[in-house]
């Protein structure tokens, strides 16, 4: 690398941190999160707000750097903005359910938080993923700091407790999936992810992981055992249902339909004709694989969601050797998946009649754009710590170096188009922080791969006990 490579991106990465330490929100003089764009050459709309999920990114970062007080405000100031309380009011939040956003407002003086349970959203859409991505960073919070008093505050055990609640209740569902509508995850938009999508079962694993590590097992017996037998038969079931390889393709093509019983070998009745089989056959390479977007009854959404194939390796979802069959995915269908700008969010783009149908004919989900097979920098991070936990190190630095110079000439957008991700998004906006942060936060992955504890899980088995239930609570200041 030649000196003035060396020295622009050192100038790009400075620039970087400025513009982060710019996104900061302030609650009371005190920093509560990141807002989700500086951009002040558009309108703000609702980017002045800090996002649970986008604040994800920048709280490891954060917690990286030491600067621990404003993920602890930020867990804080969430928590109280929770539903404690049961609401028959059908068009309010429901008990437990963590916002999707909340900005700051005044009015005579006073400075209070005002939430967004998805109320306000384009097409109404729930933030279901917010309670597992706020799981997540309280975790790892308590990892970075060994603060363990303050998760083991009454409050605190209460908020995890009604998030487990919300998510581990009785249902109209058979499955130990859980079942969602359309956007309710980062792809907020309808895209046909309804039902058990993979995103969803990711970040569900890694937050039951969390709450397992962090809930007291005194007086929440009953949700402890709740959480060891859903573990288990989740992991089992996404690892045997949700997988996509070549000997599996196989499987599938020879499948029998309408099988009745426990004998079935078919057992969600996927009808063979519904899969781009032929197309699979040339894509995959001999020693990849992934897991699928979603099953469900006679569905089997065969595009590949990064979010979801990510998280399910850094969360231990994924065996081991999809895990490294999912990076050999990556590496070998590179110009697909990464491009000129890591990387794309769902492979391959809907088109023609699907996207019609499925998208609605939504103008910002076009074909290889948005979440329709746009290009999203804030999976590098992801991508890092995939590629940490498989020992496939170079695939992230392959990535890094892809985009870093990149980033900074474009302005930080929030996604790509195109097939390859050349094209600056249609409606993206500048100065977005969880690119700025994702790329920030791939590069000090990289730089200390012990860094992946912050995240990483280690293979579950229910004979381990969780740190809350070695420790008596009166042990720790309240």
């Amino acid at each position: 690398m030649q000196l003035e490579d060396i020295a622009a991106i050192q100038k790009a990465e400075e620039e970087a941190w400025e513009q982060l330490q710019k996104s900061i929100l302030y609650y009371q003089g005190r920093p509560v999160g990141t807002v989700a764009a500086v951009d002040e050459s558009v309108d703000s709309l609702n980017y002045d707000q800090c996002f649970v999920r986008d604040f994800a990114s920048s709280a490891l970062l954060f917690l990286i750097k030491g600067q621990t007080d404003i993920v602890r405000n930020f867990l804080e100031e969430t928590l109280k903005l929770q539903p404690k309380n049961n609401q028959l009011d059908a068009y309010k939040p429901g008990q437990g359910i963590m916002p999707a956003s909340f900005k700051v407002v005044s009015h005579d003086g006073e400075e209070y938080l005002e939430a967004d349970f998805g109320e306000h959203a384009i097409a109404r859409v729930t933030p279901i993923d917010s309670c597992f991505w706020w799981l997540i960073i309280l975790r790892a919070y308590v990892v970075a700091t060994k603060d363990y008093s303050l998760v083991y505050q009454p409050e605190f055990q209460k908020g995890i407790g009604l998030i487990l609640e919300l998510c581990l209740a009785t249902r109209f569902d058979m499955y130990p999936t859980l079942l969602v509508p359309d956007g309710a995850c980062m792809i907020d938009r309808r895209l046909g992810i309804y039902g058990h999508p993979l995103e969803i079962q990711s970040l569900f694993y890694a937050a039951l992981r969390a709450a397992r590590e962090m809930l007291i097992c005194h007086g929440n017996q009953d949700l402890v055992i709740a959480i060891d037998n859903r573990l288990p038969i989740l992991r089992a079931h996404i690892r045997k249902h949700y997988w996509i390889d070549i000997k599996r393709l196989n499987a599938i093509y020879r499948y029998k339909g309408e099988e009745y019983g426990k004998e079935a070998i078919n057992q969600f009745n996927i009808y063979v004709d519904s899969l781009p089989y032929y197309e699979l056959d040339k894509w995959l390479p001999k020693k990849g694989g992934y897991l699928a977007g979603n099953v469900g009854p006679s569905q089997l959404d065969t595009r590949f969601f990064s979010l979801g194939n990510l998280m399910a390796i850094i969360c231990d979802l994924a065996t081991e050797e999809q895990s490294q069959a999912i990076m050999t995915l990556i590496e070998k269908r590179w110009e697909d998946l990464v491009g000129n700008m890591p990387m794309k969010i769902t492979f391959p783009a809907l088109e023609n009649e699907e996207y019609r149908l499925i998208t609605g004919c939504d103008p910002k989900n076009i074909p290889w754009s948005y979440h329709n097979g746009g290009s999203w920098p804030v999976l590098m991070w992801m991508l890092a710590a995939a590629a940490i936990k498989t020992n496939r190190v170079c695939i992230a630095e392959r990535a890094i170096s892809v985009a870093q110079l990149r980033l900074q000439e474009d302005e930080w957008p929030e996604y790509y188009d195109g097939k390859r991700g050349r094209l600056i998004g249609k409606q993206a906006r500048k100065y977005q922080t969880w690119t700025i942060a994702g790329l920030l936060l791939a590069k000090e992955m990289i730089k200390e791969p012990s860094h992946l504890s912050l995240v990483n899980f280690e293979p579950f088995t229910i004979e381990e006990a969780s740190r809350a239930c070695e420790f008596e609570i009166d042990s720790f200041d309240a």
